[in-house]
């Protein structure tokens, strides 16, 4: 691990085109290689995109490693570029909500695209917040993720098993919650709730927040510029009379507001995340060997 942030440290300082053309490399390779993940992919894509062609399915499985390798070695910058680099690379649509964090609670909501670390880093240039961090396996990149992620500005992070309460705390005292909401964590708060069309196990804690803090949620997108020029950030507007009263009402909305997203950029969604991991009683696995979503449906 060491040698791999080695590695990234120094890659850092290529100009972006062509790390992200060496990133495109890698993927491709890793598309062609790890099984296992391109079959979680394309299964998801397969129940999630329908309409489209395996062909097409088969693209955006692709160009989604292609992406997922570039983030990866993109974040390099993120951790270790200058402050001056990082604002030439970053286009902020229509800029981060300073006043609306100001004015009281906040969420800022950001699926799970693969440049969300970029999110993060444009809401980190301006503004300290709090967050839920999951710690990684691998000390030293463990520790290499954490003073990547908080090099601009203290940032709070809590582990989900502490709940939401050091959550609620922090955004009374006005930390902005930067909350990743759409992976599987299993039925515990959580609602099936339809994510294209599929039943998905999905947390209703940005709505029960919302709700015991009358915090604003506003959604946050990160996707690669065209041609290697950096990446966009759009701040969305704040959700109007939400989440009013039914929480699971509140959940689908958000994730049709992530569909929608999703439609805009379907390569850069995280798919390689196993999102129907959890299935409703007695339903089967979507992931297993015979299930007819890992089979294509056409040749």
């Amino acid at each position: 691990m060491r040698l791999l942030l080695g590695l990234m440290w120094l890659l850092h300082w290529l100009p972006l085109p062509v790390l992200g053309r060496i990133g495109d490399a890698i993927g491709t390779l890793l598309f062609a290689t790890v099984r296992s993940r391109r079959k979680i992919t394309l299964t998801n894509l397969r129940l999630c995109m329908p309409e489209i062609s395996e062909r097409e399915r088969h693209n955006i499985a692709r160009k989604h490693f292609q992406g997922y390798a570039r983030s990866v070695l993109e974040r390099g910058i993120l951790w270790w570029g200058s402050d001056a680099r990082l604002k030439r690379l970053l286009v902020i649509e229509p800029g981060v909500p300073l006043e609306a964090i100001a004015s009281g609670p906040t969420i800022l909501l950001c699926p799970h695209f693969v440049c969300l670390d970029v999110a993060g880093v444009a809401v980190m240039l301006e503004s300290a917040l709090c967050s839920i961090y999951t710690r990684q396996q691998n000390q030293v990149f463990d520790e290499a993720l954490r003073k990547g992620r908080t090099r601009f500005r203290p940032v709070k992070l809590f582990s989900r098993a502490e709940g939401v309460k050091p959550i609620i705390r922090a955004m009374r005292e006005g930390l902005p919650f930067f909350m990743l909401p759409d992976m599987d964590f299993g039925e515990k708060d959580a609602e099936f709730v339809p994510f294209f069309g599929i039943p998905a196990a999905t947390l209703t804690a940005p709505a029960r927040i919302a709700a015991a803090t009358g915090a604003k949620v506003i959604p946050v997108i990160a996707t690669f510029l065209p041609g290697y020029r950096g990446w966009r950030v759009r701040f969305f507007p704040a959700w109007e009379n939400y989440p009013g009263t039914d929480m699971v009402a509140a959940t689908r909305h958000m994730n049709a507001f992530i569909e929608d997203r999703v439609r805009e950029a379907p390569s850069e969604y995280f798919w390689a995340h196993k999102r129907f991991k959890t299935r409703p009683p007695g339903v089967p696995s979507v992931y297993a060997a015979n299930s007819p979503a890992t089979v294509p449906l056409e040749s």
